[in-house]
């Protein structure tokens, strides 16, 4: 008769060895600390409907003032305005100034492909299961 202790659990080693050799490879190629925050803030920003739907309407609009952006997510202006400060602050999109209005982007290419590869990823539903 065995114990619950006897049976390991479904995610864990079955035999417990480690590959010092990989383990000590994979530690060296980890980023750093500082890195891993920024990115965890980063997807922290990702992770809110609101800010994402803002986000796929740059993505699909280009360069949008925030009534056109509240416009196309049926978001209220001041949402969306507080939506692109946070954005703003974490260097996912920018702004540039004509006057008085004042016109919102992605910050770069790499937000572009970010939200590319999250839309083909979760476009691809159960197909690989």
């Amino acid at each position: 008769m065995s114990s619950a202790s006897d049976v390991a659990a479904p995610d864990a080693c079955a035999v417990r060895v480690v590959d010092a050799a990989k383990v000590a490879a994979v530690s060296a190629s980890l980023p750093d600390g500082e890195t891993i925050t920024e990115l965890a803030q980063v997807f922290g920003l990702l992770s809110d409907p609101g800010r994402l739907r803002v986000i796929t309407a740059l993505l699909e609009g280009g360069e949008m003032c925030v009534c056109d952006i509240a416009a196309s997510c049926g978001h209220s202006e001041s949402a969306v305005s507080h939506a692109l400060r946070l954005l703003r602050a974490n260097r996912v999109v920018r702004v540039r100034r004509a006057g008085r209005m004042a016109y919102y982007r992605l910050d770069d290419s790499h937000v572009r492909l970010l939200l590319d590869l999250a839309l083909t990823h979760v476009g691809h539903g159960e197909e690989g299961t």
